[in-house]
């Protein structure tokens, strides 16, 4: 299933993107893509019933995040071995982990706000996974029952506030409509396998990421299994696994993002997300 959330800003209704890549409301079955919606039984709750019986929303509404009332969002930090080699620094030993902040969580085409003072706000096109069932110090062998599904994320980075400022990197990642989210969220049964998938991402027409989730340091089993250790996973966390090469702040020279820059990212199965910067 692809499971979507439309409407104005805080006003989001369910929905389920059918077979003719039409929107099919939910709203008389679910309240939201959000919480118990998404523990294994509200998923099989929600793939019995025939997409052709829910009313079929017309026009082209705005796609919200695909997922509602997010408990936290944890990101990974250089988790792409080709992306670390193109920041210059050593693949972790362990994964980085840092929050970002969940009021950054804005629909897959609404605008990226540049903050004020921002001089080198940047692009990362990640796969996420969102939880759907409570983690708790799991294994690896039982990681994937606890993942509802995957969707993209641009992790939107200021590097000054991220780098140059003392202090952890969460306030270059957490500002405002700094996670577009969507825009759908898939299901894990659709998605045969999250680590051999498509990324791209280009700005203005010219493709600067273009690489694979098969780079990924540590996959999405083990880090289910690793967070689970130090935090328990809710239905609804998202978790971004970090971004393969191709960031303005690996360019030579450097580009970082300018209001009136059109940014367009995808991922092979999970859709396209397309951004107009805009000064906050």
């Amino acid at each position: 299933m692809k499971l979507l959330r439309y409407g104005p800003p805080g006003q989001e209704k369910p929905g389920l993107l059918d077979a003719e890549g039409r929107i099919r409301d939910l709203s008389a079955h679910v309240d939201d893509i959000a919480g118990a919606a998404l523990l294994p039984d509200g998923l099989d709750r929600l793939r019995a019933i025939d997409p052709a019986t829910l009313p079929l929303v017309e026009g082209n509404p705005r796609l919200g995040p695909c997922v509602g009332r997010v408990g936290k969002m944890v990101c990974i930090g250089l988790n792409f071995s080709d992306h670390a080699a193109e920041t210059g620094m050593a693949v972790p030993p362990e994964p980085i982990i840092f929050m970002k902040a969940t009021s950054a969580i804005v629909g897959p085409n609404d605008p990226i706000e540049l903050p004020r003072g921002s001089e080198k706000t940047d692009w990362e096109v990640e796969l996420a996974f969102v939880i759907g069932k409570t983690a708790k110090y799991v294994t690896e062998d039982e990681a994937m029952d606890h993942v509802a599904g995957y969707c993209i994320v641009n992790d939107v980075s200021e590097r000054a506030f991220q780098i140059e400022k003392q202090g952890q990197w969460t306030k270059g990642k957490s500002c405002d409509s700094f996670g577009p989210t969507g825009p759908w969220l898939v299901t894990r049964d659709e998605v045969e396998d999250p680590q051999k998938l498509k990324m791209w991402l280009e700005v203005n027409g010219h493709r600067y990421q273009d690489g694979s989730s098969a780079t990924m340091v540590y996959g999405v089993r083990y880090l289910v299994s690793y967070l689970s250790r130090f935090m328990s996973l809710q239905p609804g966390d998202i978790i971004s696994t970090g971004t393969p090469p191709g960031v303005g702040m690996g360019q030579k020279p450097q580009v970082f993002l300018k209001a009136g820059d059109v940014v367009e990212l995808g991922i092979e199965g999970l859709g396209t997300q397309r951004q107009t910067v805009v000064q906050g």
